[in-house]
């Protein structure tokens, strides 16, 4: 695990490939209407610099003044699932490029 100025990184590997992967957006309530968000987590390879933002529904509400969610909770598998399913969506890891952002479900498939 790397402390970055985004917060804590983690490494995984997916398909024989290594990950680094940090949680983007905690799930909360948006600013612009009365609708909920769910997290998003960001992903690149670790020898490449393109980046996915997977972005997960959001989960059931929180209710109030319950702790936040932190990255050390977030499932691996959860991870690695939304990971390939990134891939599988048309992200090229080693490729060149902007952020691109893949909306997953509740199971990162």
């Amino acid at each position: 695990m790397a402390n970055t100025k985004h917060g804590p990184e983690f490494e995984i590997e997916v398909g024989g490939e290594p990950y680094v992967w940090r949680l983007h957006r905690r799930p909360g309530w948006s600013t612009d209407a009365k609708a909920r968000f769910g997290m998003a987590i960001a992903v690149h390879h670790q020898l490449g610099k393109r980046e996915v933002v997977v972005e997960f529904p959001p989960g059931p509400e929180q209710k109030f003044g319950a702790p936040q969610l932190k990255p050390s909770q977030i499932d691996p598998d959860l991870v690695a699932t939304a990971i390939a399913s990134a891939i599988v969506a048309g992200w090229e890891p080693l490729s060149r490029g902007k952020t691109i952002a893949i909306v997953v479900d509740a199971n990162g498939a």
